[in-house]
């Protein structure tokens, strides 16, 4: 008895009192979290505001910390009092609710294809839009980043299906639709659904046929005490991949080899002026290098500060935002926005629910001077940026290439210095709710009421300027005013109930009604008095008689009105079944302005079959497939008019005057998404290992496209074409914990995209974009706005290999020069001549395979992540390069004047200095057409989280991270940038690597 008295005693000795806290990944408390001592049944649960105590526990000993939705953790005691935990959602739980159209949906239940990207992951990337953080996380969503300030990315779902490149998605925010998120910060986000295919998009109709991305925004939580929090980050933006340009002496020896003696003499003129250059004496002494000049690091930084909590019947999320982006080109070329939201839920009765999102968003967009990139490409080396000599150059004496002979100036300063375009973009967001259930857990009636209030105002100030040699302009200025006014009102009736325990259904109607007001005023005015003045660029400064024929003024009204429905049934969880059907009518059609959309889907659980029961290498798995229709009212509204002309023919010596009439009306229809989508969900090891793959084929039915009508000489829209998107994808990712302390992530997806035309009604059989200069062509089999011309094999080394050629000697006999170092065509037809006929598909700018992965580690209170992304299968048509057709007496890129042709065997693939300025070089070709593949490091991110209970007193958690955004890109692209939207490369403003630091601290 003394010797199990004594061990008693030793034991209880060991024992210690625990306490701590429990809260989710937003700080807030969790009532109700188990914690229990492991291996034991001895435990405790949270109180209200997630605190625990737990008496009597061996300090050797583990706490299992659970609660439901989120992952279960075991951590060791060793021997500390004080154990707070914040707890992670449960992402890979079946019992995961996903939010769909005008509901919810278990993960486990889904029959179509949608994909969830978390708080977490839209956090990490600074950017002034959030569905740039979508970039390469999620299968069949291409992304192409922009790189000036404030501008949106351009979104494509599973391709382009619409000809006009209108790939607007509908965005879905608490509710409401927009067309671009550029008002919310990213920090308010809780989540992003992707919904992919027409099945799953189909339930909000005539605007989703783009694809859908549903946002949910952070929001309070009832009986929560406030939590203040603190999320910010300050960095800097640097050009990458910089395009290097030929410098003084590589531009001296190609102007030399090119045989022009207009451009020798342009250089001698500028050794008169500037003198020679110390290290050759042959080249003036000036070698600028224009990008270096124009462009600058600029500073991004994001703060944003918000309330959140609740009382038993109310919840609340207040919250500000301001947001600075400087631009790369060194002007006044910046955007600016400062938010303030609130989010707020009120439990009237036990039955009524009313709620309330608001959102002001204030900013400002100082867009850059386009022609500056141009003529920074274009401007020769041996030009400074300043000239004293220029004497009549005012209010700067800036340098002008015509001192010595060129046609322009060339300098892209004045382009930079004296324009100012400013556009100022105020927004009020509001989103109204009220939700009562008719039969308690039952049925549900929800009335939404969302207006969107957005004014847009331009400014546009071209400033008075003489550069000398006749090139001066005057002041004018452009102003415009664009008012857009929008709502919606839906009503939401939703019954959900289970028959004898094993039957699940869930039965929605509801209709919708919008209207959509836009007005814009635009008017032009020269010669603004007291121009220096900031405070009179105003049209009532500039002359009023230059007004005349400058004054525009429209207006435009859309209604809309639908009835839809859905049903959700599964037996078991393990059939499911998944209905709906809407009715759309929309203003913009005059003959059919109805349109009826269905679609259904169904999966079956093969892991809930009982037949699985004993096979324990799959925890889940789902077949499932989906069709769907929806309708796209996302192009120009039936319009036309009866045209009557006057026209004069001379018949003999008498000139004779008549009338000629031509009808252009549209009448439009819908174009109509018709979608087949098949896949399976597979989780294996444990959960450990997850993977989702889908195929699908997407049909645009009665695409609307151009039409050239030959009696009238005009082109009109028309549903003419069918375009169709089909292709694979495949999202994988691994989860692990070693130990307690240590766990890790690995993902992985890709995408493969075929873009055709698999129909187009037109007399030619095909339609023609871009210019006679740069073909794009569409035709059936092919890609929509694919580049058309001539294919290269080579170029010619000597003299004798252009004798033995029949083309090369037929192009002579018709009065064409070849030379050594011109390029060689392929003569498609064999005819022995290089004609239109000879022409053909030299690729498209969309991709055919993109890629996304992703990296995760968590050790104690450090996290690493890295994610990557890139594309491939997509050209790039460098206009810019190009452009030389029009402009033969300007710089050329270093690539050309390290790779031309310059004797026998120096290159097979690039023209001598003498061929790019010949006609029989310039046309498109496969030279002009570059490939646009590309491979990323997306995001880098270090995060170390200082915990409260490490420092003295009540002190909160911070988090510090360093991130990297996009600091590697890796291409073969002639250029700054391999994302171009259309791929069409002029001048592409650079997409900058980001640098930043940032802090969150709750309270």
């Amino acid at each position: 008895m003394s010797f199990l008295l004594f061990q008693a005693v030793v034991l209880a000795q060991n024992n210690i009192t625990i306490s701590g806290t429990v809260t989710d990944d937003q700080g807030q408390p969790l009532p109700g979290a188990s914690i229990v001592l492991e291996g034991t049944t001895t435990g405790i649960q949270t109180d209200f505001d997630g605190n625990y105590t737990l008496d009597n526990v061996p300090g050797d000993g583990s706490l299992v910390f659970s609660y439901v939705g989120f992952t279960s953790q075991t951590i060791p005691i060793n021997n500390r009092t004080t154990i707070d935990l914040t707890m992670q959602e449960d992402t890979q739980s079946l019992d995961e609710v996903v939010v769909v159209g005008y509901g919810t949906q278990k993960k486990a239940d889904l029959t179509g294809s949608i994909a969830t990207v978390d708080a977490e992951q839209i956090e990490k990337t600074p950017s002034a839009n959030p569905v740039q953080s979508l970039q390469g996380k999620v299968a069949g969503v291409q992304i192409v980043t922009p790189g000036s300030p404030g501008a949106s990315p351009t979104v494509r779902i599973r391709g382009l299906g619409t000809y006009s490149d209108a790939t607007s998605l509908l965005y879905v925010v608490d509710g409401m639709f927009y067309s671009n998120i550029d008002f919310l910060n990213p920090n308010d986000i809780k989540s992003m659904n992707v919904l992919k295919d027409a099945s799953s998009s189909a339930i909000y109709g005539v605007r989703a046929a783009n694809g859908v991305i549903i946002i949910e925004t952070k929001s309070g939580g009832k009986n929560r005490k406030p939590t203040i929090e603190y999320n910010g980050y300050t960095g800097i933006q640097r050009a990458q991949n910089v395009l290097q340009m030929a410098n003084a002496e590589q531009f001296v020896t190609m102007a030399v080899e090119s045989g022009s003696s207009a451009d020798v003499q342009f250089i001698l003129n500028a050794m008169q002026r500037y003198g020679r250059s110390r290290v050759n004496p042959n080249v003036p002494n000036v070698n600028t290098d224009w990008y270096d000049e124009i462009i600058r690091d600029g500073l991004i930084q994001n703060h944003s500060l918000s309330v959140t909590g609740g009382t038993e019947n109310v919840s609340y999320s207040l919250g500000t935002n301001y947001f600075s982006q400087q631009g790369l080109l060194d002007m006044n070329n910046e955007y600016e926005r400062f938010n303030i939201r609130s989010k707020l839920d009120v439990d009237v009765t036990d039955n009524l629910k009313v709620g309330v999102n608001t959102v002001f968003s204030n900013a400002t967009q100082q867009n850059a001077e386009d022609a500056a990139w141009f003529k920074a490409y274009f401007a020769v080396p041996i030009l400074p940026v300043f000239d004293d000599l220029n004497t009549e150059a005012t209010p700067t004496r800036y340098a002008n290439a015509q001192a010595f002979g060129y046609r322009s100036t060339q300098n892209p300063f004045p382009d930079m210095v004296y324009n100012d375009d400013r556009l100022k973009i105020r927004k009020l967001l509001a989103n109204i709710y009220l939700q009562t259930d008719l039969i308690k857990d039952k049925l549900t009636f929800k009335t939404t009421y969302n207006v969107d209030f957005s004014a847009l105002e331009e400014r546009y100030v071209n400033l008075p300027y003489n550069m000398g040699y006749g090139d001066q302009r005057i002041s004018d200025i452009n102003r415009k005013q664009n008012n857009y006014y929008n709502q919606i009102w839906d009503n939401v009736l939703t019954y959900t109930d289970t028959y004898a325990e094993d039957h699940n259904v869930t039965v929605m109607a509801g209709t919708s009604f919008r209207d959509e007001a836009s007005n814009r005023f635009e008017a032009t005015g020269r010669d603004i008095a007291g121009i220096n003045y900031e405070t009179s660029w105003f049209l009532d400064f500039a002359d009023p008689l230059s007004f005349n024929n400058n004054v525009e003024e429209d207006n435009g009204r859309i209604y809309g009105q639908s009835y839809f429905g859905r049903v959700s049934y599964n037996f078991k969880n393990r059939y499911l079944l998944y209905g709906t059907f809407r009715a759309d009518r929309s203003s913009k059609f005059t003959q059919e302005q109805w349109g009826y959309f269905p679609s259904v889907g169904a999966g079956w659980v093969i892991s809930q079959e009982p037949f699985m029961e004993n096979v324990g290498f799959f925890d889940f798995l789902k077949l499932r497939a989906a069709w769907g229709r929806l309708g796209n009212d996302n192009v120009p509204a039936s319009a036309g008019a009866n045209t009557i002309s006057n026209e004069t023919v001379d018949l003999g010596d008498t000139p004779n005057t008549g009338i000629t009439a031509t009808s252009t009306y549209t009448d439009l229809t819908w174009e109509v998404v018709e979608e087949l989508d098949f896949g399976f969900n597979m989780n294996i090891l444990n959960n450990r290992l997850s993977l989702e793959a889908d195929y699908y084929i997407r049909d645009t039915e009665d695409a609307i496209m151009p039409v050239y009508i030959p009696i009238a000489d005009k082109t009109i829209s028309r549903n003419s074409g069918v375009i169709r998107n089909s292709g694979v994808e495949v999202a994988l990712n691994w989860s692990d914990e070693i130990t307690s302390d240590f766990t890790y992530t690995v993902g992985a997806n890709f995408t493969t995209v075929k873009n055709e035309a698999i129909q187009i009604e037109d007399e030619k059989g095909y339609i023609d974009s871009g210019s006679a200069e740069f073909r794009q062509r569409t035709l059936v089999g092919e890609p929509l706005y694919a580049f058309y011309g001539y294919e290269t094999t080579g170029v010619y080394q000597n003299q004798a290999q252009i004798d033995a050629d029949p083309v090369a000697q037929n192009a002579i006999a018709n009065g064409q020069d070849i030379q050594p170092g011109y390029l060689i065509y392929n003569d498609a037809n064999g005819d022995g001549t290089i004609t239109d006929e000879d022409r053909m598909v030299l690729g498209s700018f969309l991709p055919k395979f993109t890629y996304g992965g992703n990296i995760g580690l968590n050790y104690k209170d450090f996290g690493f992540t890295m994610n990557f992304y890139g594309q491939s299968g997509n050209k790039i048509l460098n206009r810019k390069r190009g452009e030389i057709l029009f402009t033969n007496d300007t710089n050329m890129d270093a690539d050309l004047a390290k790779n031309r042709w310059h004797g026998e065997g120096t290159s097979n693939t690039y023209p001598s200095s003498a061929g790019l300025r010949d006609g029989w070089n310039q046309r498109l070709s496969n030279f002009w057409v570059e490939d646009g593949d590309f491979f990323r490091i997306q995001n880098i991110q270090l995060a170390y989280t200082l915990r409260g209970d490490k420092l003295k007193g009540n002190a909160p958690d911070i988090k510090f991270t360093l991130t990297a955004e996009r600091p590697l890109t890796l291409f073969s692209y002639n250029g700054f940038n391999p994302e171009v939207s259309d791929g069409v490369d002029r001048q592409t403003y650079p997409v900058p690597a980001i640098y930043t630091f940032g802090i969150n601290v709750k309270l």
